[in-house]
């Protein structure tokens, strides 16, 4: 176990949550100086969200914080987790991680998911339906034949095209037969229902078909990890993240983290507690 754990390359997923009382802006600094510190940790990737009209999440351009993220940095890589294809046009896409490439070459991930809007607003307000995620595969397509130079129109996507910058899918469900399909990297999270997480895996490497951008399978997993000097300050550090998707699950809404000793004392309905224990299952700590 010690070598499998020597040999693993850990990395960083940061959505800039907010906190009661304190400003996005904060939340987006703390994120380029976390993305310092697990630098200077020896991880090896750190990732950043896209999350539109969340109160809760001040992640909102991936690429934009990106950039601020590799600007900060040197040597690790920089990322997102993910760009939601669905909400953009390909061509941007690949513009925009074609500038990221250009200006730190050999250092830019290119994580894509499937998702759309959060809510019926967030949709229109993007320009997509509820049904826009069906169309990922097409769109998966065009975005890679961007930097591939093999877009059946006279445009050309600068400075993206030719260049390199590895490509993930975001998996879950169908994303990870596209990513097979594709022959693309894969990230998958699903640590509550380990059993279904190894099965998408199982399939994934079966059906996985090389690509120039992938010659086998990859995978890597997501989840939610909270670390502290001991295990029950650890498992206190998830309280406020269990507690808010506990209020967007039952209120529609995905609120600013509140302090973890608010939380502990309130008055729960059954569907709250429910909600919130499950939250704080299937977490490493």
């Amino acid at each position: 176990m010690s070598s499998l754990i020597a040999s693993t390359r850990f990395s960083v997923l940061d959505r800039s949550r907010t906190r009661e009382g304190h400003q996005a802006a904060e939340a987006l600094r703390d994120t380029v100086r976390l993305a310092q510190e697990v630098e200077r940790l020896g991880y090896h990737r750190f990732w950043v969200s896209e999350h539109h009209g969340v109160p809760g999440v001040a992640g909102s351009a991936p690429t934009v914080l990106a950039a601020a993220v590799a600007a900060a940095t040197r040597t690790i890589r920089v990322g997102t987790g993910g760009v939601m294809l669905p909400n953009h046009q390909p061509l941007v896409v690949a513009e925009q991680f074609g500038v990221l490439e250009s200006l730190y070459p050999g250092r830019i991930d290119m994580g894509l998911g499937r998702s759309v809007g959060f809510t019926d607003g967030v949709r229109r307000a993007l320009g997509r339906d509820k049904h826009a995620a069906e169309d990922f595969a097409a769109q998966l397509t065009e975005l890679l034949g961007w930097f591939e130079g093999t877009s059946p129109t006279t445009v050309h996507a600068r400075p993206a095209e030719g260049l390199r910058v590895p490509p993930f899918v975001l998996a879950m469900g169908e994303g990870a037969a596209i990513a097979a399909r594709a022959g693309l990297p894969m990230v998958i999270g699903d640590l509550r229902n380990r059993e279904k997480m190894l099965r998408g895996v199982e399939r994934y490497r079966e059906t996985f078909r090389p690509s120039p951008w992938a010659p086998e399978p990859y995978v890597v997993i997501s989840g939610t990890v909270a670390v502290a000097a001991t295990a029950e300050e650890a498992c206190r550090l998830l309280v406020p993240e269990a507690w808010s998707m506990a209020q967007a699950r039952t209120q529609g809404a995905f609120p600013p983290l509140p302090p973890a000793e608010r939380v502990e004392s309130l008055a729960m309905t059954a569907k709250e507690r429910d909600l919130y224990e499950s939250g704080l299952r299937g977490r490493l700590v």
